[in-house]
């Protein structure tokens, strides 16, 4: 009987087909190669030269399918490796299956070269479990277990360490069971509670929505824009958003908040309801001591991450499928008789060929030239505020940044997100700084002929911490923030990346218009 049942890695990859996935994206070392030994044809392996580049690939495919990617890592240096980009992943909820190969069972006792010691703790707590088989039997338990947990709100990373020689063995009867079970979560909201919390919205004078990327991952942002014109309120998107929940062209977008407590409850005095929808209250980033909210006002919190809802400071947290109740939510609440007012603040725009070339000029003409439909990535994170006011982003899954703030995110994310979806145009701001943490995704690009879009805003420096140098009163004369003298056209070339220099508004037109319409990866550096 045993002789008729298939191997650990034959069931794993049944496994995986059954949980929709067809794709591994890794960067491997010897204790990989069992694993990789008969490679699936009906499998396709993204290799990345970095681990770092392997982590935000995966995170970017994940974000934008919803579906869990599979990764594979070399022991505890490639998992070290890769722990920035599982930071990121940890904090965007980004369902990604995370394999190392641990040194072979037959000889890991006496501690060899490459072993990954205490290998379940190594990635903790950027994960939100991590396992190591206690024999090849279980491996595929444990692949089918991390593979549910990743995907079980909140989804998030979990992480799977596995002896080589364990891939060839075959597997008892009883893992045959694995090969078609799934796990669904679904979940109606309780009624009272649904009563209760539309009773508070109907009395509140002045509500406020404040949306995170939970919005945006479950797929309801054109919903929770009908929501805000039947309270009349204006959408708020939270501080340090990862994703873009709400359309910033809409008559009720109000902009982003900023990350500080003060900062942020100057934005709130008028409202008395803060309803915040899908996002943490609140990710803070910079020191900016205050009340959370105003003295008046309350605040009722939707989100699906129990944890979240845990260690939120203040207000009402309901722990609820984020579409489900906000569409039973929306249903209950009366139409308004009057109009909805606008909220979305115009700005000024000038992207004419003899106009200074600025982040801002850069954001109109790629707001301008852009299909509608449209996909950016953001790591120029001196511009972020520039983005959200100058670039319209109406459909869902159009923005991802580091939800970590770590950066080496969207060059690599880039490619999983356009991986994802070919049918959409990805473009990435990188700046001048962040583009070196993973530079080496430009050869994954090239490889595989991903049509990503790079943009390269170069400041020559790191301006988010000149900004944070002034704020801090930092002395001008800090080292470390200063870059110059890096070419990144011979570097884009190098990894043969197309690639082109501007320095002008016209020059960024025209090159731009071509990069959009080329079937594969292009690179441009604007000096600004």
């Amino acid at each position: 009987m045993s002789d008729t049942l298939p191997s650990v890695k034959e069931t794993v990859f049944q496994i995986l087909r059954n949980h929709g996935v067809d794709k591994v994206f890794g960067n491997p070392g010897s204790n990989e190669l069992h694993f990789l030994r008969g490679f699936p044809e009906d499998f396709e392996y993204i290799l990345c030269l970095d681990e770092g580049v392997v982590i935000g690939v995966a995170d970017g495919y994940a974000q934008a399918t919803g579906q869990p990617a599979f990764v594979n890592l070399h022991s505890a240096a490639g998992t070290g490796n890769a722990m920035g980009g599982l930071a990121n992943a940890r904090n965007s909820h980004s369902p990604i299956v995370v394999t190392a190969g641990q040194q072979a069972r037959t000889m890991v006792y006496a501690d060899p070269m490459l072993k990954n010691s205490d290998a379940t703790m190594l990635p903790r707590p950027l994960v939100k479990d991590s396992f190591e088989p206690l024999s090849h039997e279980e491996v595929p338990h444990s692949i089918n277990r991390a593979l549910n947990s990743a995907m079980a709100p909140a989804k998030g990373p979990v992480y799977v360490s596995i002896p080589y020689d364990d891939w060839e063995k075959k597997v008892s009867e009883n893992a045959l069971q694995l090969v078609n079970r799934r796990v669904s979560h679904c979940g109606a909201p309780d009624k009272g509670l649904l009563e209760r919390v539309s009773k508070q919205i109907q009395v509140a004078k002045s509500p406020v929505l404040i949306l995170g990327p939970e919005v945006d991952s479950e797929r309801c942002n054109a919903l929770v824009a009908k929501l805000a014109e039947k309270l009349h309120a204006p959408a708020w998107v939270a501080p340090s958003a990862p994703r873009c929940p709400f359309p910033t062209g809409h008559r009720c977008f109000a902009g982003i908040l900023p990350a500080g407590e003060a900062a942020l409850c100057s934005h709130l005095q008028e409202h008395d309801l803060v309803i915040v929808i899908g996002g943490p209250v609140f990710r803070y980033h910079q020191n900016d001591p205050g009340t959370l909210i105003p003295d008046h006002a309350k605040l009722i919190h939707i989100t699906s991450d129990s944890d979240e809802a845990a260690r939120a400071p203040i207000g009402e947290a309901i722990v609820a499928s984020v579409k489900s109740f906000v569409e039973a939510l929306y249903d209950s609440l009366p139409p308004k008789q009057t109009e909805c007012p606008s909220f979305r603040k115009e700005v000024r725009r000038n992207t004419s060929d003899d106009a200074v070339l600025s982040p801002e000029t850069v954001y109109d003409v790629v707001d301008d030239l852009s299909p509608r439909d449209s996909i950016y990535l953001n790591e120029a994170t001196s511009t972020l505020a520039t983005l959200w006011s100058r670039v319209t982003m109406e459909y869902s899954g159009s923005y991802y940044f580091a939800a970590a703030g770590g950066l080496g995110f969207a060059m690599p994310a880039a490619l999983g997100v356009q991986l994802a979806s070919p049918e959409r145009k990805v473009v990435a701001f990188i700046g001048d700084g962040s583009a070196h943490y993973s530079i080496a995704a430009l050869w994954t690009a090239a490889k595989y002929n991903i049509p990503v879009v790079y943009v390269v805003i170069n400041n020559k420096g790191y301006s988010a911490l000149k900004w944070f140098a002034d704020l801090f009163g930092v002395d001008d004369a800090v080292p470390g923030l200063t870059i110059e003298d890096v070419d990144f056209v011979k570097i884009s070339e190098g990894y043969g990346v197309k690639a082109v220099k501007v320095n002008s508004v016209r020059d960024f037109k025209k090159h731009y218009k071509i990069a959009l319409n080329m079937d594969r990866p292009f690179l441009i550096e604007v000096i600004v």
